[in-house]
Formats: C-alpha cells, sequence, structure tokens
C-alpha cells in the first residue's frame, strides 16, 4: 500500500502542492515554451519545478538558468550524465512534495493538466496517471510524421498514442505519480536508456498499483526534425523493447514481434526475388501496397500522403533493426 497523497504548503489547502520534475539535455529549442505551459497552469496549488540538467551544448543551460533567475518557483539541478533516468531519480530525490509530474523538455501540456491529473490520482487511487502523447509537427515534415505517431498503422493500438476511453492500463505517457509509491519500488531503473518509462510502470502494477489513462491529461510532443532523427529515434526504441523482453519475458506479446517479422520477411523477399524468381518480390510490394494506402487514409493532405509511406517504413524498419540487433550488453 502506499501513503496517502499529503498536502504540504499549499495556495488552497484543498489542492496538494505537486513537483514538476524535467530531465533536460540540449532542448534549447523548445525549453522554453515548455516551461511557459507549466508555469501558466490554472492549478491552485503550489507548484515547484525541477529541472535536471545535462551537459548540453546547444544553449540549453542558459536558458534554464535565466528562466529560474526569472522565477523562483523553477530549481536547477546537475545531471552529469545527461540520461532520462538518471535525471529524473535525481529530480525525485530532490523533490519536496508527494506528487511528481514528470515532463519532457521538448513537450507541451494543456493549461488544465495538473489540476486534472491531481484530480484523478485522488478520485482513482491510482499510483500513476497519464494521458495522450498528442504528437503534433510544426514543419511539414512533422507534421506528416506526427499524423503516423497517431494512427494504428504507425504506433500500433497503445491508447497513449492513437486515444482510447479512460481507464486502467499497461503504462502511460509521461505520467503523474506518487512519490511514495516510485521510492517503494526503487524509482527509475537506470540501466533503462529507453522504456525506462514502461518498465517502471509495470514494477509499479507488480507491486499493487494501479495505472490510469485519463483522455482528458494531453501532452503535446514535437516530432523529430528528419527522416534521420526519426529513424534513429525507432531504432532504439527496438533496442531497448527488446532489453524488456529479456529483462521480463512474460510481457512480450505479438504486437512487439510485428515489426522485426516484417522487417525479415521484407528482407528475404527481396533477397529471392532478386537471385531467385521475382515472384518472391511479392510481400514486400504488399507491404509497401498496404504502407501507400495506410498513408492515403491516414494523410490529410498531398504533401503527408506523399511524406507518410517513407516515414511509416521508417519508423517500422527501424524499430525492427534495432529489436533483432539489439545487444545482450546493452544494460551492462
Amino acid at each position: 500500500m502506499t501513503s496517502p497523497i499529503r498536502t504540504g504548503e499549499t495556495a488552497h489547502s484543498n489542492f496538494p502542492a505537486v513537483s514538476v520534475i524535467l530531465p533536460v539535455l540540449n532542448e534549447a529549442m523548445h525549453l522554453k515554451q515548455s516551461i511557459a505551459t507549466i508555469l501558466s497552469q490554472s492549478y491552485q496549488g503550489e507548484i515547484e519545478v525541477i529541472m535536471a540538467i545535462g551537459p548540453s551544448h546547444d544553449g540549453t543551460i542558459e536558458i534554464a538558468q535565466d528562466i529560474s533567475r526569472q522565477d523562483s518557483r523553477v530549481l536547477l539541478i546537475d545531471s552529469p550524465t545527461g540520461r532520462t533516468p538518471n535525471g529524473l531519480n535525481l529530480a525525485i530525490a530532490k523533490a519536496r512534495h508527494e506528487i511528481i509530474v514528470r515532463i519532457d523538455g521538448h513537450s507541451e501540456i494543456d493549461k488544465t493538466y495538473i489540476a486534472d491529473a491531481v484530480e484523478t490520482l485522488e478520485k482513482t487511487g491510482a499510483v500513476n496517471v497519464g494521458g495522450i502523447m498528442a504528437a503534433e509537427g510544426v514543419t511539414n515534415f512533422q507534421k506528416a510524421t506526427a499524423r503516423a505517431m497517431r494512427s494504428i498503422i504507425g504506433v500500433g493500438p497503445s491508447k497513449f498514442h492513437t486515444g482510447g476511453k479512460s481507464g486502467p492500463a499497461d503504462t502511460v505517457y509521461l505520467g503523474v505519480f506518487k512519490k511514495s509509491a516510485l521510492l517503494q519500488i526503487g524509482g527509475f531503473d537506470e540501466r533503462f536508456t529507453r522504456a525506462q518509462d514502461w518498465e517502471m510502470n509495470y514494477r509499479l502494477r507488480k507491486a499493487g498499483g494501479a495505472i490510469w489513462f485519463d483522455t482528458r491529461l494531453v501532452v503535446t510532443y514535437r516530432p523529430r526534425s528528419n527522416i534521420q532523427k526519426l529513424a534513429r529515434q525507432y531504432f532504439e526504441y527496438g533496442r531497448w523493447r527488446r532489453a524488456i523482453a529479456r529483462s521480463y519475458p512474460e510481457t512480450v506479446s505479438v504486437r512487439y514481434l510485428a515489426a522485426p517479422v516484417a522487417l525479415l520477411i521484407n528482407l528475404f523477399s527481396i533477397i529471392f526475388g532478386v537471385f531467385l524468381h521475382e515472384i518472391f518480390l511479392i510481400p514486400v510490394l504488399c507491404y509497401i501496397a498496404l504502407i501507400t494506402f495506410g498513408g492515403l487514409l491516414v494523410g490529410k493532405s498531398w504533401q503527408e500522403r506523399i511524406r507518410l509511406p517513407f516515414i511509416l517504413i521508417a519508423m517500422h524498419m527501424s524499430w525492427g533493426w534495432g529489436f533483432i540487433s539489439s545487444p545482450r550488453k546493452l544494460m551492462s
């Protein structure tokens, strides 16, 4: 059992104080706007913001220092490794309040996000609540990528990507936690460079806690700026999903095997089609046709429809190759 939410010092006694934590590394492009959406919340309780700053080289540190000077609610701490789970644990240790709100330096939250999350925590008794990773682009490439990241054909049926009914969930995007529940399971596992959210939520559920998905909790996410960075991102997702599978084999599902299986089928289809007989090209041609048709359905403009097949293929194949090539020493 986790301890009840402690109110702490609040502007209004009915609104528990919260600690917002951000692991920050090279976020100069989005950090000001991300923090602005936190500091302009409609929540009536006390808010402290803790940024765990990694060794950035794009002006992030100077921007963070300027923000902290202008608002006493913002505290900066050093995160020497710059790794997300390490920064999160450092910020959690520094947090003064029972409710921990996790945000990323390239994300933006709705004005009522914290108020809605605290209300959901109290009503459901969950140890972590979260909502939708609402990918939104600025450039044409980002807009098309956002469309892919919010579609079943792009990322599967995960509710925090594509939406759904509020209720219990295996995992949620970012999250609003009870600090006591996190400390009870030992915080984030710092071996996981990626997928640390999923892994942590799995341990919370095994410890008897509930994870709750709330459709009101919307976090704006900015996709990668080009296809090379997108492919690298999904390659890392696949590598670390394999690490999760090794650590918790009972969690492996058909959905996680879809991308690596598709990669192998397409690869063998091309090899056999080129060197043996063109009939073997049928599987890869079917895949390309399906992805192209999916892009036509998902895209809202012809610019998006043209880009989407390339984006979807990059996401699927990079994830699949990351899963297949993930080394056992990844977590060592």
